[in-house]
């Protein structure tokens, strides 16, 4: 099951044409990550005490409809562990009715922050910390 995070989509996140541009898509994509690791003990602090942070390599993000002012949507996140350096993540918006505004996958890493590489585990540096690996998908 994908953890998910409420958003309300606010004024200033609008462009000319009147519904969500583009760019904060992504960031609310991101801020799901983000509060998924949270969820899963790890927070951003503790994931850089230890040394790590989560990178993102590539993401691929189709928008499927327009979003407007107020509009009450989630953005789920689930990892895809895949093995190797890198992982997957499947994430969506979707409206409360329903209707899915936009998918995004994204191919992510953990990164070494001293050596400046990609870990040689992820899925074992995250489990490590994590208070809720299940969350994590681990």
């Amino acid at each position: 099951m994908a953890f998910s995070v409420p958003i309300t989509v606010r004024g200033y996140e609008l462009d000319v044409n009147g519904h969500l541009n583009q760019a904060v898509y992504l960031q609310y994509f991101e801020h799901a990550r983000w509060e998924l690791l949270r969820a899963g003990g790890v927070p951003g602090e503790k994931a850089a005490a230890a040394g790590i942070g989560p990178v993102v390599l590539e993401q691929t993000i189709k928008y499927l409809r327009e979003l407007h002012l107020g509009d009450e949507v989630t953005v789920s996140c689930e990892f895809e562990w895949t093995g190797g350096k890198i992982f997957h993540m499947r994430q969506q918006i979707v409206k409360l009715d329903g209707t899915v505004s936009a998918r995004v996958d994204v191919v992510a890493g953990m990164l070494d922050l001293k050596a400046r590489k990609l870990v040689a585990d992820p899925g074992a540096a995250l489990r490590a910390l994590a208070g809720s690996p299940d969350l994590l998908g681990l």
